[in-house]
C-alpha cells in the first residue's frame, strides 16, 4: 500500500488519475486534455498495474490530515504533494511532512516528495522550495529514505519518473 498524502488543492486526484491513464497507455504518450477532478473527501483506493505488476495507492483527502495516522500501519510507502504554487499553504505542507516522517509506524517506508504544478511560471524555483522546507536537514535527519521529484500531473512531466519510483519501492506482496 502507498499513501498518497497532501494539502487540499495540491492535485493529488489529478496525479492519480493521470498515473491510471499513463499505466493503460503504457508508454509516455500525450495525456491529453486534464480531467476535471473534485476535492476527495474521504479516500480513494487505486490499484496501478503495470508490466503485469500491481501497487494500491490510497489517497487520503487533504482535510482529512488530522485522521491520516489510522491509514498508516500497513503502508509501505508514501507519496507527499506539495502545491509549488500555493506560498501561504508551503509552512503547513512542511508542518504536515514533519508529522508524517515521525510517525512509528512509518519509519521504514520510502517517502517521495512531489513538488506539483510546476508548469505554472508563477512557482518558486525548486532550490528556494527545497530551502523553504529544510529538505536537506529532513534528509539527513529522517530514518525513512527520501526522495524528491518535479511534477505537473496537468502536463505530465515527471510521472515517468514517479511510476518508476512507485514500483521500485512497491511491497513485494503485491501482484
Amino acid at each position: 500500500m502507498c499513501l498518497l498524502l497532501g494539502a487540499s488543492g495540491a492535485g493529488k486526484t489529478l496525479l492519480l488519475k493521470r498515473l491510471q491513464k499513463l499505466c493503460q497507455m503504457g508508454a509516455q504518450e500525450d495525456l491529453g486534455e486534464a480531467p476535471v477532478t473534485l476535492p476527495t473527501v474521504g479516500t480513494n483506493l487505486t490499484d496501478l498495474t503495470l508490466r503485469k505488476r500491481k501497487i494500491t495507492v490510497r489517497e487520503l483527502g487533504g482535510c482529512m490530515g488530522p485522521i491520516w495516522p489510522k491509514y498508516y500501519s500497513d503502508c509501505r510507502s508514501v507519496i507527499f504533494v506539495v502545491d509549488s504554487v500555493n506560498t501561504v499553504q508551503i509552512s503547513s505542507s512542511c508542518v504536515q511532512l514533519l508529522s508524517v516522517l515521525s510517525a512509528d509506524p512509518l519509519q521504514s517506508a520510502a517517502v517521495l516528495v512531489l513538488f506539483n504544478k510546476r508548469d505554472l511560471s508563477c512557482t518558486m524555483s525548486l532550490v528556494e522550495l527545497k530551502a523553504l522546507f529544510r529538505m536537506d536537514d529532513i534528509i539527513r535527519s529522517a530514518p525513512q529514505s527520501i526522495s524528491t521529484l518535479e511534477t505537473s500531473a496537468r502536463s505530465g512531466q515527471g510521472l515517468q519518473e514517479l511510476l518508476s519510483w512507485l514500483f521500485s519501492h512497491r511491497s513485494h506482496d503485491t501482484g
